[in-house]
C-alpha cells in the first residue's frame, strides 16, 4: 500500500488536499504534518512513498526540511506547494530532485494527475526493485551451481578457456590468489553435513566448495595473506570436524593439499590432498600432504607428482593399459635405482590407492587395494602389484558395461528441452543416475567437448533465433536463454560468434531491409 505525506502549517489546505486525494486514490493511505519538524519526525516512522511539502513554513521552511528528510531517506519522492510569489523557491526545489510541484490554489485535477505521476512512477520502481530482488535471488542460485561445477571442472576435467576465465569472473575472485585444496572424507550418513560444512566454510573464510562425491568433498581455499597456511588450514579443519564431534563419529578425515598459484596447477594440489587422506586411522583427524611419509627421499619429489598426474589421469580415461605399463616401469626403476623394497611397495600402494578413490568418484565400486604381505622380492611386488590392477580394471570394465549406451543421448536431450534453466552436473546426474565425473568423461568420449560447452552452444543457438525479433530486448532474451545477467550473456555470445548480440540483430535487420 502506498503512503503519502502532507505537509503545511495550514489545517484547512491538509484537510482538503487529503478530501481531494482520498477520494481520488482510495487505497492511498494518507497522512499529515503541521511542520518541517513534525514531517521529519514521520517520515522516520512512517516512511511515506511521496510527500506533499508547502515551501513556505513558519520555522523551519519546506526546502529545510526536505533535505533533512532526504539525507536518511533517499527513496522518497516530493512534490512541493507554492504560491505564485513563491515561484522562485519552487525552481530550487526542482533543482534539489523534486519530482513536480503544484501552485496555490490548484484545481482538484490537476492536484490528482500530478500526484497520479508521481504515484505511478512509486509503482513501477516498487516493481522494478522486486523484479530487480527476484533476479538477484535467481543469480545467487545459479552462483551457487557455479561454484560447484567450477570445483568439478578445475579437479576433474579439462575446461573451455572462455568459460573458466568467464565463471571465475562471475564468482568475483582473482584467479591469481595463491590456493589450495581440502578434501573432506566422511562417513555413510553423514552426507546431510553437507550444508552444514559449507556454512562452517563461508565463515572461516574465501573458498569454493565442490559437490559431494560420494564419501569425499572437495574444497579450493583462497590463501588468507594474514595468517600462514598451516594456521588458516587448521582453522578450517578444525571447524569442519567440530560438526564430527555433533555425530559423534570418528570416521571423518581431511587431506590438506600444497599451496598453488596457477588455476592449471590446482589438480595437483587436490591429489596432494588425497594421498593425505591415505591413513584415515591417525588420532588427529587432518593431516597435511607434507607430513605424509611418502615424501621420505626428497630427491624425487618432482619426479612423484609427475607420476601421480599422469596416473590420475590415465585412470580418468581408463587407458589400463599405459597404467600397467607405467606401474610396471616404475617398478623397474625403483630397482634400477637401489631403492628399498619397503619404499617401493609404499609408492605403489599410493598409486593404487589414488585410483580407487577416483574410481569411486566415478561411481565405481571397488575394494580398497592394500597388498596382502610385505614383498619379499621385486619379482613378487611386480605380481601382486598387477593383480591388484586386475581387479580395479575389471570393476572398472564391469561398471562401464552396466552404463546403457543411450545415456549420452538422454543427457543432450535434457540439455537441449532444459538449457535455459541452470543445468549443473548434479542435476544431469540425478537425472540419468550417472556420477557429475562419469558424464564429464562420457561428453568427452563420445562428443569431444565439455557439457558446458554443449550447453552454451544450446542457448547461443537460442539466442540467434530470438534475436531475430526485434521486439525482445537483449535484457529478455538473456534471461529467456538461461542467462541471469547480459553482460555476462554478451561475453559468451561474442566469444562463440565473433560479434556482439547487437551486432548479431544488426546485420539481421539488414539483410531484412535488402530482402
Amino acid at each position: 500500500m502506498m503512503k503519502l505525506l502532507i505537509v503545511d502549517d495550514e489545517p484547512i489546505e491538509r484537510e482538503g488536499m487529503q478530501a481531494i486525494l482520498q477520494k481520488a486514490f482510495p487505497e492511498l493511505s494518507i497522512y499529515q504534518a503541521r511542520n518541517g519538524e513534525v514531517a521529519i519526525e514521520l517520515a522516520d516512522t512512517i516512511q511515506p512513498d511521496l510527500v506533499l511539502m508547502d515551501i513556505k513554513m513558519p520555522g523551519m521552511t519546506g526546502l529545510e526540511a526536505l533535505e533533512k528528510i532526504q539525507d536518511k531517506h533517499s527513496t522518497i519522492k516530493f512534490v512541493m506547494v507554492t504560491a505564485f510569489d513563491m515561484f522562485d523557491y519552487a525552481r530550487q526545489a526542482l533543482k534539489l530532485g523534486v519530482k513536480d510541484y503544484l501552485l496555490k490554489p490548484s484545481r482538484a485535477s490537476e492536484i490528482v494527475a500530478t500526484v497520479g505521476r508521481v504515484l505511478e512512477e512509486c509503482r513501477l520502481e516498487r516493481i522494478a526493485e522486486a523484479t530487480s530482488q527476484m533476479q538477484h535471488e535467481k543469480w545467487q542460485k545459479a552462483l551457487t551451481l557455479v561454484e560447484t561445477d567450477i570445483v568439478t571442472q578445475l579437479l576433474f576435467d579439462h575446461v573451455h578457456e572462455v568459460h573458466i576465465d568467464m565463471l571465475v569472473e562471475m564468482l568475483d575472485i582473482r584467479s591469481t590468489h595463491e590456493k589450495f585444496v581440502v578434501v573432506v572424507l566422511l562417513p555413510e550418513g553423514a552426507e546431510h553435513y553437507y550444508v552444514r560444512i559449507k556454512e562452517k566454510v563461508r565463515e572461516a573464510g574465501n573458498a569454493w566448495v565442490g559437490a559431494l562425491y560420494g564419501r569425499q568433498l572437495p574444497i579450493i581455499v583462497f590463501r588468507d595473506p594474514e595468517k600462514s597456511f598451516r594456521s588458516q588450514a587448521m582453522t578450517l579443519a578444525k571447524a569442519i570436524l567440530s560438526l564430527a564431534k555433533e555425530q559423534m563419529s570418528l570416521d571423518w578425515f581431511i587431506g590438506i593439499g600444497q599451496v598453488c598459484e596457477p588455476l592449471d596447477e590446482i589438480r595437483q594440489s587436490y591429489q596432494e590432498a588425497l594421498i593425505a587422506t591415505m591413513d584415515t586411522t591417525l588420532a588427529v583427524k587432518s593431516r597435511f600432504y607434507a607430513d605424509a611419509p611418502v615424501l621420505s627421499l626428497e630427491t624425487d619429489n618432482q619426479v612423484i607428482k609427475q607420476q601421480q598426474k599422469d596416473f590420475f589421469d590415465q585412470i580418468r580415461l581408463g587407458d589400463w593399459v599405459s597404467i600397467r605399463s607405467g606401474i610396471l616401469d616404475l617398478i623397474q626403476q625403483h630397482e634400477n635405482e637401489g631403492n628399498s623394497l619397503i619404499y617401493t611397495q609404499q609408492r605403489m600402494l599410493e598409486l593404487l590407492w589414488i585410483a580407487n578413490r577416483v574410481m569411486d568418484e566415478m561411481g565405481m565400486e571397488a575394494n580398497a587395494p592394500f597388498f596382502s604381505f610385505q614383498a619379499q622380492d621385486y619379482r613378487q611386488l611386480r605380481t601382486e602389484t598387477l593383480l591388484l590392477l586386475e581387479r580395479m580394471n575389471a570393476a572398472y570394465e564391469a561398471h562401464y558395461e552396466r552404463v546403457e549406451a543411450d545415456k549420452i543421448h538422454q543427457i543432450k536431450q535434457f540439455i537441449s528441452e532444459h538449457s535455459h534453466k541452470d543445468i549443473s552436473l548434479n542435476i544431469l546426474a540425478q537425472k540419468v543416475d550417472l556420477s557429475p565425473i562419469y558424464i564429464s568423461k562420457m561428453f568427452k568420449e563420445k562428443l569431444g567437448i565439455n557439457y558446458i560447452d554443449f550447453l552454451t552452444e544450446c542457448r547461443i543457438e537460442k539466442a540467434k533465433k530470438l534475436l531475430n525479433d526485434s521486439e525482445r530486448s537483449l535484457k529478455e532474451i538473456t534471461f529467456e536463454v538461461g542467462y541471469h545477467e547480459p553482460n555476462y550473456f554478451s561475453k559468451v555470445f561474442k566469444k562463440m560468434c565473433g560479434v556482439s548480440p547487437k551486432e548479431y540483430r544488426k546485420t539481421l535487420m539488414s539483410k531484412k531491409v535488402e530482402v
